[in-house]
């Protein structure tokens, strides 16, 4: 039986795929245990994951690891996730390095405690000569805060005199969002079944695809990788024009898909 893998088409994969990384709970439940111990098998699917996009060549891959609104769950979920974020990412850096694998982090990022910060941070400069795969951990990150971020910025610039208001365009306020460094996602991915996108990068989600499967996330593994990657390949992208304009090569970068 051919491999899911050798199906893909090289030449037309995703450059950015973001992932929402639902279910840890649920499948923690299944087991019998708690939602920690959903967390800490999670880890392995994102190992897993970032190697499947790596050997691939995906430029870019964004994990929503953890939202504002996820400061409101229990607290002792909420340091449990803190440690287990410490621990993760000082143990995954010589994987990184050695598979030529940069980090970064987008998010209010300020409100993590002291030690994850501090781990973040090294990661993030320990791994900046890299230039394989982006990994963008997406950490105290909501879209609705961004967006609201980019507004009061926008405003400040607009009130101190160095921008224009009447010469405010779309590229110039993408310049105010955290993701101004990083391409567009051409694909979103979210497992345990959920169809909604959760407060996830709803502005730079304008035109990806869209690929939702009941697997929960610690059982997502390269081969569930391989399956939304194929869907995406078999969907054509529009971007607002016609299948005819398409195949006339008239189409442009942007618009509705």
């Amino acid at each position: 039986m051919e491999s899911l893998k050798s199906m893909i088409d090289p030449a037309s994969l995703p450059n950015h795929i973001a992932i929402i990384m639902d279910g840890n709970g649920r499948w923690a439940k299944v087991q019998g245990q708690d939602r920690l111990f959903g967390h800490y098998h999670g880890v392995e699917s994102v190992r897993d994951v970032v190697e499947g996009c790596a050997e691939l060549g995906v430029g870019y891959l964004s994990l929503y690891a953890f939202s504002t609104e996820n400061w409101d769950r229990p607290a002792g979920e909420v340091s449990g996730l803190m440690e287990l974020l410490v621990q993760t990412i000082r143990k995954e850096v010589p994987t990184l390095n050695k598979n030529n694998i940069r980090l970064h982090a987008i998010g209010n990022i300020s409100m993590l405690p002291d030690d994850t910060l501090a781990a973040l941070e090294e990661a993030i400069l320990e791994t900046s000569k890299n230039s394989g795969l982006n990994l963008i951990m997406a950490l105290s990150y909501s879209s609705r805060w961004e967006m609201g971020e980019a507004a009061k910025n926008l405003g400040r610039d607009v009130k101190a005199g160095k921008l224009d208001p009447e010469t405010i365009t779309q590229e110039s306020f993408e310049q105010y969002l955290c993701t101004r460094n990083y391409p567009d996602p051409e694909l979103m991915i979210r497992t345990s079944g959920e169809r909604r996108i959760s407060n996830f990068l709803l502005y730079q989600l304008a035109y990806a695809e869209l690929f939702f499967t009941p697997v929960l996330w610690p059982d997502f593994r390269k081969e569930n990788l391989y399956e939304a990657i194929l869907d995406f390949q078999s969907r054509e992208r529009r971007f607002g024009k016609t299948s005819e304009q398409l195949s006339s090569g008239k189409a442009g970068n942007r618009g509705n898909a």
